[in-house]
C-alpha cells in the first residue's frame, strides 16, 4: 500500500502569521489563527480531518455492503469536527458523522448495522479513537 504524504509550513507568530499545506496531487490550502479558531476565511486542520473521516467512512461502508452482496448506488457522508479548549488546550472533542445511503435490497435496520460496523472498522475512525465522542446518524435515501 502506498504511503500518504503531506507538507505544511508556518510563517510568523500565531496571531498574525499564516501557514500553507499540500497533500496528494491537488489538495492545497492556507491556514491562519482566524481560520482555525475564529471561523475566519481559509482552511484548518480540522476540516482536513473531517474530509478524511467522511471519505474513509464512506468507502468502509461501501466495502462492508459489497462483502455482504449489496452494491451501493451512492453513499453520502458529512463529518463535523468540533474543536474546543479542554484545560486550556485546543482539543477535538467530538466528530459527528451523518451518512445517507442508496442501497438496493437493504432495509433501514440492516443499513444502520452496516453503518455502525463501518464506523468501528474505518481506519480513520480507529486513528481518531482518542476523540471522546464520535456519533453516527445513518439513513437510507
Amino acid at each position: 500500500m502506498p504511503v500518504s504524504k503531506a507538507h505544511a509550513s508556518w510563517n510568523g507568530d500565531i496571531p498574525t502569521g499564516s501557514g500553507q499545506f499540500n497533500a496528494g496531487n491537488n489538495i492545497t490550502g492556507g491556514v491562519t489563527y482566524k481560520s482555525r479558531f475564529e471561523d475566519g476565511p481559509g482552511s484548518n486542520p480540522e476540516q482536513l480531518i473531517a474530509a478524511a473521516h467522511a471519505s474513509c467512512y464512506s468507502m468502509a461502508l461501501a466495502s462492508a455492503l459489497a462483502k455482504a452482496g449489496f452494491t451501493a448506488t451512492s453513499i453520502e457522508t458529512d463529518a463535523s469536527v468540533t474543536l474546543r479548549p479542554v484545560d486550556g488546550v485546543p482539543t477535538i472533542i467530538k466528530i459527528e458523522l451523518v451518512t445517507k445511503g442508496d442501497v438496493p435490497g437493504v432495509d433501514a435496520d440492516q443499513f444502520r448495522e452496516f453503518a455502525e460496523g463501518a464506523k468501528a472498522g474505518c481506519p480513520v475512525s480507529r486513528a481518531l479513537a482518542a476523540v471522546p465522542e464520535i456519533t453516527l446518524e445513518a439513513t437510507l435515501a
